[in-house]
């Protein structure tokens, strides 16, 4: 029954897959019910083959040849209900897949982090689509459902089944470490919007989506990978605010909930309690006051802010007894499925819970097309996760999201054949911004502000970049996940100060970051294009040449100058 099959017809088995999907549309109703294949299975599985259904383990392509074999190992052993996916390359991945899913004796349910798309953890072989942040300043929320459609076509082509995202977390602390870019922005509205159609647009696709992480990580200043964060607001203001999308999105029929790990008192008093591992906070408030009857998802487990307070595996066992379906990569599923049952021995946990899940899980399995898994081609993988309609889409969001702040009057005086100098900071050389504005521009100057410029080196750039007539400054944030601030020398900010009256400000960068850039404060016209993409970098030369009207608006509060729905 649960034969693998051949590799005729491997290039139909998304589409299949999709296809099936496609024809189940009430994904929690459905997980709900019951289906004569789910209890096939079901009978087939072993006391410790049940519990393991629950168990997604970690899965890397890119440390080595040792790690892909020891993680087939626990697959073939434990035979896990899944896998979550971490870096490597899409054409590695898909070997590891197919050779995972021919271990397993139930197939694996690949889950995958992708809040911008395959991108977000292999940056260098597939696209990204914009971070979260810089969608949330799109006013066209269509862009948003069709981003979910291609992503879903991305997961059916490369074998995965299963995103954690959309992140519908309201990012109203600007220091916040672990979410600010990931989050559509500090409005409960907006954030909700957007998330509602990046959901449907991946459920519509055929692949499970889970809004995340409840009930709301947008409020902190530790980040839950290396601590405990704790929220401190009472259950009004969590319900209005934090819960605030969860609540609609549930009703809207979510399919998957990932709860984080954060010790909330008004929730549960219970000292250290991480809400992930909480049964006050993921069946009495979750599943019982909200009534969210889809699957839940733990936050990995292997972070310290749940482990720190639980070690040895007792916070899976408590994601157990809290009502999870799903635990996100145990620290040792091995032991933890062990510890499980001998609580299941002692009555800490009941049987007929543990089988509703497994149920829950297969029918998930079902839903996608699993029963009748095929396996993954890798004929033109690479060309059919670079398709034109993902890279169309792509600059159709990066122009929507581009903001103009303050006034656009720079953009409107802009001439193309002055003599143009394009004042670059935080680069050392030309990137696809500058690139485009040389080609379109008849006389431009690229200048590069190195940021260790003395006062002397600053006074002579300055002479030269005097003489030209108009200018635009460039501020390039190179970092990985740009931060909600940004260290510029003084010197070189004295030099974009001389020339931010006359300047259009583009700015590659958090939009948090605004605020510490003090020619922000004289420059007349501001581009904020949210993140250093070369398809941002694309939007914004777009822009200054007159090619693309900039329709983007805030979506954060960055001082009292700048808030939230601001753009021209």
């Amino acid at each position: 029954m649960f034969k693998k099959l051949g590799l005729g017809l491997l290039a139909l088995a998304g589409t299949i897959s999709f296809l099936r999907a496609q024809d189940k549309k009430d994904f929690v109703k459905y997980i709900n019910s019951q289906h004569d294949w789910v209890d096939a299975v079901f009978n087939t599985l072993t006391p410790k083959e049940k519990v393991a259904q629950l168990f997604l383990v970690r899965a890397h392509t890119n440390l080595g040849q040792k790690y892909i074999d020891s993680v087939a190992q626990v697959v073939k052993d434990e035979q896990l209900g899944g896998l979550v996916v971490f870096q490597g390359g899409p054409v590695r991945h898909v070997d590891m897949f197919n050779r995972y899913q021919s271990l397993a004796k139930v197939p694996l349910m690949i889950t995958f982090d992708g809040e911008w798309g395959l991108g977000m953890r292999m940056p260098d072989s597939t696209l990204s689509f914009p971070y979260q942040m810089t969608l949330g300043a799109v006013q066209d929320n269509q862009l948003i459902y069709r981003m979910g459609r291609e992503v879903a076509q991305d997961f059916h082509r490369i074998g995965m089944h299963f995103n954690f995202a959309p992140d519908v977390d309201i990012n109203n602390n600007p220091k916040n470490p672990v979410i600010g870019i990931r989050s559509f922005g500090d409005n409960k509205y907006n954030v909700t919007q957007k998330a509602k159609a990046y959901m449907d647009g991946m459920v519509d696709g055929g692949i499970l989506a889970s809004i995340k992480h409840f009930p709301g990580h947008g409020d902190t200043d530790v980040d839950s990978h290396y601590d405990l964060p704790q929220l401190p607001f009472d259950k009004k203001r969590l319900d209005t605010l934090e819960m605030y999308p969860f609540k609609e999105l549930i009703n809207a029929g979510a399919p998957a909930v990932m709860v984080a790990h954060m010790n909330i008192p008004s929730l549960d008093a219970t000292p250290n309690m991480p809400s992930s591992i909480s049964k006050k906070v993921v069946t009495d408030l979750l599943r019982n006051e909200l009534g969210f009857k889809g699957l839940t998802v733990t936050d990995a487990m292997d972070m310290k802010g749940v482990k720190k307070f639980f070690p040895n595996g007792e916070a899976d066992v408590q994601a157990i007894i809290a009502g999870h379906d799903l635990l996100e990569v145990s620290e040792n599923s091995k032991r933890a499925i062990d510890l499980i049952l001998k609580a299941i021995d002692e009555g800490r946990i009941a049987q007929s819970d543990i089988d509703a899940r497994v149920k829950r899980v297969l029918a998930a399995k079902l839903w996608l097309g699993l029963d009748k898994y095929q396996t993954t081609s890798q004929q033109n993988l690479y060309a059919d996760l670079h398709r034109a309609s993902a890279i169309q889409l792509i600059d159709e969001l990066s122009n929507a999201a581009i903001t103009a702040l303050r006034s656009t009057d720079k953009l409107k005086s802009f001439k193309k054949e002055l003599p143009t100098a394009i004042i670059n900071i935080g680069i050392p050389a030309n990137q696809t911004f500058q690139d485009d504005l040389i080609k379109g521009l008849s006389n431009a100057t690229a200048y590069f502000v190195p940021d260790s410029i003395s006062k002397d080196e600053m006074k002579r750039l300055v002479k030269e970049i005097k003489k030209n007539k108009q200018y635009i400054i460039a501020v390039h944030d190179t970092r990985l996940r740009p931060r909600p601030s940004l260290v510029l020398n003084e010197n070189v900010q004295g030099l974009m100060n001389k020339f931010a009256k006359k300047s259009i400000l583009t700015l590659f960068t958090n939009a948090y970051a605004l605020d510490g850039i003090e020619a922000s404060k004289k420059a007349k016209t501001i581009l904020l294009a949210y993140q250093n993409d070369a398809f941002m970098q694309h939007a914004a030369a777009k822009t200054v040449l007159g090619q693309n009207i900039p329709k983007g608006k805030l979506p954060v509060t960055i001082n009292k100058k700048f808030k939230t729905g601001h753009g021209k």
